[in-house]
């Protein structure tokens, strides 16, 4: 197969403005690899990148290429490549966007091999919201002494946060929807419900346990008000501009970016140790890839939303992939729930 289509966009816009344009099997630069994608995730600070919402972060140059995960398998090297064959399974991120494609070429740095037991589905979806998450994860160094509050739990930064500090030792409260609750709870965190009472039903749950940290997934409201009320010291509340900050910082990691490679390592060993599990909510053949950020837009989704590049789809099935999901019960969320 030499040709295949790419998201592309010219302006900033909603999703009127993406468009499926053909593409042709690129060449490698001399450090660089040509993936053949499988399956590549989907972030809300893609949709804010191009709705023009990032403009003082980010300056894009038109026409622009969607989508930074992705996992695939490499069909071509450049000839200063020589750890890395053609046909290794590999999962990585585009420094300059471009994974919402058939192919993407990127830096040899840009790319770990996918763990043999992980599935692309997770291995596609890793790199952005896995990073963010150990990034903050770490930053607050949390132990068995500590019991961190996260709201928004339920996302996609937020349930990888909920494991990584339960991993940590942590006593961990998730701030979440009632739907989401079972699922919460499945991963060893304590749910509490959004609204008013919040701060009375941390404290009851948390059965006299000091609060020591507080992660904010949410855009908006004062959660650093209650995080404060909490009793958590300001240098252990991360707030949602934090965490917005670490996303476009891993959003544009370059190529050579060994700290990124080293988290999404990481990531992938603690996946494969089931360690974290990693939950897909959403998977959509990549000619419905406006659906499949549509469905994100809403705020609904559980974990992760991807999109398959060759999955077996006729049309037939078109009515499933806009049906009623399990994870889209269409309750009303207070607030915008990151993912």
């Amino acid at each position: 197969m030499r040709t295949g289509s790419a998201v592309q966009y010219d302006r900033y816009g909603g999703f009127d403005v993406v468009e499926l344009v053909d593409q042709e099997r690129p060449e490698p630069g001399p450090g660089d690899v040509v993936v053949e994608v499988s399956v590549a995730g989907l972030n809300h600070i893609e949709r804010f990148l191009r709705e023009g919402r990032l403009q003082e972060f980010i300056d894009l140059e038109f026409p622009a290429h969607q989508g930074v995960d992705f996992a695939g398998v490499v069909r071509a090297r450049g000839t200063e490549v020589r750890d890395l064959h053609v046909g290794d399974e590999v999962m990585g991120h585009a420094p300059h966007g471009g994974a919402h494609a058939t192919w993407v070429t990127v830096p040899r740095g840009a790319v770990v091999k996918k763990p043999a037991t992980m599935t692309f589905e997770v291995a596609g979806s890793l790199y952005l919201a896995g990073c963010t998450a150990l990034s903050v994860v770490r930053g607050l160094r949390l132990g068995p002494d500590d019991t961190v509050v996260i709201s928004a739990a339920a996302g996609g930064v937020g349930h990888i946060e909920c494991q990584l500090a339960r991993d940590a030792g942590a006593t961990v409260i998730g701030l979440g929807s009632p739907r989401n609750h079972d699922a919460l709870r499945q991963i060893g965190v304590l749910p509490v419900a959004y609204g008013d009472g919040e701060e009375g039903r941390i404290t009851e749950i948390a059965e006299g346990r000091p609060i020591t940290a507080f992660i904010d997934n949410l855009d908006g409201g004062d959660n650093a008000g209650l995080s404060e009320r909490l009793g958590v010291a300001e240098n252990r509340f991360v707030s949602s501009e934090d965490r917005r900050d670490l996303e476009i910082r891993f959003l544009r990691a370059p190529g050579d970016d060994s700290e990124a490679a080293e988290m999404l390592t990481t990531l992938g060993d603690l996946v494969e140790r089931h360690k974290v599990q990693f939950i897909i909510s959403g998977y959509y053949p990549f000619e419905y890839i406006v659906d499949a950020y549509e469905d994100l837009a809403e705020m609904h989704s559980r974990g992760k939303v991807v999109v398959g590049m060759q999955p077996v789809e006729t049309g037939s099935r078109l009515h499933w992939y806009k049906s009623e999901k399990s994870r889209d019960l269409r309750d009303p969320v207070p607030r915008s729930e990151a993912s």
